[in-house]
């Protein structure tokens, strides 16, 4: 069996994952992203901004984690409150609960969002995306957080089948993003944190 783990990520792993990011985006996403999005994406800014978010997090609720097997980084996962929640609205009128559109958060402050979740192709299919993803429902349940979501681009059904397989369903939202060299149409995806 490999020697595989996940651990809280450290500065002198920041080169590895914008290394990761960049080089998965463009193997996964190019016929996704705009060709001038994935052109300006380097490691060298990616890593300065992923060193940043370890040394210096928003929140102690903000983490990231890296997936390991033997000695070498093979992917990464960011993850804290969720800045785009919306209002749970009750029904109105006659409306059936069930078919209230979309899904709304009912704690927002309780509400964890995902952002990434990545594990570089090479290493893919080995487990280290589901040990990841456990590793974050694990933090955001000792943190108290009761909700998860996550955006991924509408047309990533990769990503979309994983977490699909993990229990997440989408939840109706829908949003489109300005590229500057094009719009990106992304979906999202939400599960409960509690236990069962």
């Amino acid at each position: 069996m490999a020697d595989v783990s996940v651990r809280a990520a450290r500065e002198g792993d920041a080169d590895e994952i914008g290394r990761i990011q960049v080089e998965t985006w463009r193997t996964g996403y190019g016929s996704i992203l705009p060709d001038p999005v994935l052109q300006s994406l380097t490691p060298e800014l990616a890593a300065a901004a992923w060193r940043d978010a370890v040394l210096e997090p928003p929140s102690p609720r903000h983490h990231v984690l890296v997936a390991q097997e033997q000695t070498w980084t093979v992917g990464f996962a960011g993850f804290g409150p969720a800045a785009d929640t919306v209002a749970a609205e009750p029904p109105t009128g006659d409306a059936d609960p069930a078919e209230a559109a979309p899904a709304e958060d009912a704690v927002p402050e309780g509400t964890i969002e995902i952002s990434p979740l990545l594990v570089e192709p090479r290493w893919g299919r080995r487990g280290h995306g589901s040990r990841l993803l456990a590793a974050v429902v694990d933090h955001a349940r000792a943190d108290g957080m009761q909700r998860a979501i996550v955006w991924i681009p509408e047309a990533d059904t990769a990503s979309r089948e994983f977490y699909l397989s993990a229990g997440w369903a989408p939840d109706g939202l829908v949003r489109a993003l300005d590229t500057g060299a094009g719009e990106l149409r992304e979906v999202r995806l939400h599960v409960s944190l509690a236990e069962s």
